[in-house]
């Protein structure tokens, strides 16, 4: 994979970066400016350099034109700020704005694009549509810089057709985020463990189909655990409940148990009668569930277990929380396993998304852990061992 090493000098060149700034907004405030402040390094890296730095990136899910409420404005300000040096805002991507601030951005000077989201050829399934989209970027720049982790497991304009139409590279974000992913997959120190939460089972299959010749242990949480406590015979009351992926998790079951991988269930797990923050929690046997109540955390005495195991491991990946940590009453689970995550003596990764929201929402900092992806989707599948578009794409 060619890196940024590989452009050559870089001064008074256009360099056009894809960053992953999709963060979450109140209003026009960022909530979470995890993804943004991940960005810097390699920005301001090239912008030392002396380059011509125009940033790409989508906020949202627009429908391919403008929408005022999923405007990079509000990042703009934030990335001026972090970088310690104005950021000049294009109020389109490719129009009459992108093209007069790109043109006069001197050596050393950062723009960020509008939306790229914003025009129907960045997300189309039709080649020639999303080509169009790529060439009209491709004129705004002299080279490409694909540093948006999130995004690389997406066939977009702005992330795979970009990057043939330019001289093309990884940002620093980029390659950090596959040298830790490949540390999980290619020869983990051990013990292993994966820790995987969340509210579907069939959101991880693939990870833990591919994970369950690799890791030691997984360990298994959040509203996907009931479809596994339901493999095993047990009434999961209300909870969340994929009836369809039973079969495919008494399948994993038994090849976990015949290859020797342990699959850590929780032994409680703590109720209420309904989803709300203010529902009466009770802590039961994950094996004696109340048919009227549903399963919001794990419990107090599976949380210990949990930290246990991630702390006597050398290697752990963690996608996913153990329960509804938007609510104090059922957050205890997923604060004891981001608490054990600190004290690992090794390697330890927050698998992005909602775990990396989670962690940040409970007070940890970033530094508390060996790495925290920028990429919840893109880290998943790269475990699960499929074929980046993003990534392969800068091979060539």
């Amino acid at each position: 994979m060619k890196t940024i090493d590989d452009l050559g000098d870089l001064r008074g060149t256009r360099v056009l970066v894809r960053s992953d700034l999709n963060v979450p907004l109140d209003g026009t405030t960022i909530t979470d400016d995890g993804r943004v402040r991940a960005s810097v390094p390699t920005l301001r890296r090239l912008a030392d350099a002396g380059a011509r730095v125009a940033v790409m990136a989508h906020l949202g899910r627009p429908k391919g034109e403008p929408d005022p409420a999923y405007s990079l404005g509000p990042v703009s300000e934030r990335l001026a700020e972090l970088l310690g040096s104005p950021v000049a805002f294009a109020s389109d991507t490719v129009g009459a704005s992108a093209q007069e601030v790109v043109t006069g951005l001197g050596d050393g000077q950062v723009a960020l694009l509008e939306n790229v989201r914003f025009n129907a050829g960045e997300t189309s399934k039709d080649d020639a549509e999303r080509g169009a989209f790529a060439d009209r970027l491709a004129a705004l720049g002299d080279v490409f810089v694909s540093d948006g982790f999130g995004v690389v497991h997406r066939k977009q304009a702005s992330v795979y057709d970009l990057a043939q139409r330019l001289p093309a590279a990884a940002g620093g974000l980029v390659e950090a985020e596959v040298s830790v992913l490949r540390r999980l997959t290619a020869d983990p120190q051990r013990p292993y463990a994966v820790v995987l939460g969340g509210s579907k089972v069939s959101d991880k299959l693939g990870v833990i189909d591919n994970l369950l010749d690799k890791a030691d242990a997984l360990l298994i949480g959040g509203g996907m655990v009931f479809t596994f406590l339901a493999a095993q015979g047990h009434d999961v009351g209300s909870s969340l409940l994929e009836s369809d992926q039973i079969e495919t998790v008494q399948g994993y079951l038994r090849r976990a148990e015949e290859s020797g991988v342990d699959i850590v269930l929780p032994s409680d797990v703590v109720v209420a009668p309904t989803f709300s923050a203010d529902a009466p929690p009770t802590t039961v046997a994950a094996d004696a569930m109340p048919s009227d109540q549903m399963g919001l955390d794990i419990g107090p005495v599976s949380a210990s277990a949990f930290a246990d195991r991630v702390r006597a491991s050398a290697t752990v990946f963690w996608n996913g929380p153990m329960g509804v940590f938007e609510f104090p009453a059922f957050a205890a689970g997923t604060k004891a396993v981001a608490q054990a995550l600190t004290e690992v003596d090794g390697l330890s990764v927050v698998g992005g998304g909602d775990s990396a929201a989670a962690v940040r929402r409970l007070g940890f900092a970033d530094d508390d852990f060996g790495h925290i992806s920028t990429g919840g989707g893109a880290s998943l599948e790269f475990l699960e061992g499929r074929t980046l578009p993003g990534l392969q794409v800068l091979e060539g």
